[in-house]
């Protein structure tokens, strides 16, 4: 049994020996086993401290800034110089908000961000403005109708006499017809009472153009006097500026109104 056991405790120390010289264990441990983790540790120290920082930008988030009710071009500004970007996703008619003005945003105000995010905007187009529909010689019923599938309501309803129209139709519209107004505002009417020959009442002529005005002038028997032209850029040439009657007087046929005119020369 000794020498069985001598012979087997040789045979191991001989491949022990084959493989791993006395010399060599320490390099060869080393080599494949200090030097793989020392390496793997260094890896992840690296990894964990520097660069998960720069891709997760660790520590940078901050409160994103309202920028609602700011006018375009300032919450751009506002947003750049937190690093952010701003999107305009939509765009909005608005009755009280300007055109360009940010009426909302996403994420909200508050939430927490990182430089680079993307700041998504709906913008006001401003006011909706249309045109006031052709009305006069219109039952009011039907005017009515017309008004409100424009986007309007029907306004005050005054009277006068119209020789010429039938009773109880729309002689006039003030703003007149193609007058373009914010959508939801109020349309007036004059509609005629019936016939009473020698008495018309005094029309809306201020913002009417001056062949508009001098036709609607003849249907009521009235008479445009002096013209005086004013310079008003602000205008079309031949625009009524001022009458010289208030709207809704009472006159007799064939009187003279005088009016003041727009002009660019």
């Amino acid at each position: 049994m000794a020498t069985s056991n001598g012979k087997t405790n040789h045979t191991w120390r001989n491949l022990w020996t084959r493989y791993f010289p006395k010399r060599s264990i320490p390099r060869r441990a080393i080599q494949f086993v200090i030097i793989p983790i020392a390496f793997l540790f260094v890896l992840y120290v690296v990894t964990d401290s520097i660069v998960m920082p720069i891709v997760t930008r660790h520590g940078s988030e901050f409160e994103l800034p309202t920028v609602v009710d700011y006018q375009k071009q300032d919450a751009e500004y506002l947003l750049d110089k937190s690093g952010l970007r701003l999107e305009v996703t939509s765009e909005e008619y608005h009755p009280d908000k300007p055109e360009n003005t940010v009426l909302s945003q996403y994420p909200p105000a508050g939430t927490k961000v990182k430089s680079g995010r993307i700041i998504k905007v709906v913008t006001s187009f401003g006011q909706k403005m249309v045109a006031i529909p052709p009305l006069a010689g219109f039952s009011v019923r039907q005017a009515k109708l017309n008004i409100e599938a424009t986007g309007l309501i029907l306004g005050d309803i005054a009277w006068t006499f119209s020789d010429s129209l039938p009773e109880r139709v729309v002689v006039f519209s003030y703003p007149p017809t193609g007058a373009e107004i914010p959508i939801g505002s109020q349309v007036n009417l004059m509609v005629n009472r019936g016939r009473l020959s020698g008495i018309v009442f005094m029309p809306r002529l201020v913002g009417r153009s001056f062949e508009e005005a001098d036709s609607l002038m003849e249907q009521l028997g009235l008479k445009i006097g002096l013209v005086t032209e004013v310079r008003n850029e602000n205008y079309l040439p031949g625009t009524v500026l001022e009458q010289s009657v208030e709207e809704a007087t009472e006159l007799e046929v064939g009187e003279e109104i005088d009016l003041i005119v727009s002009t660019t020369e």
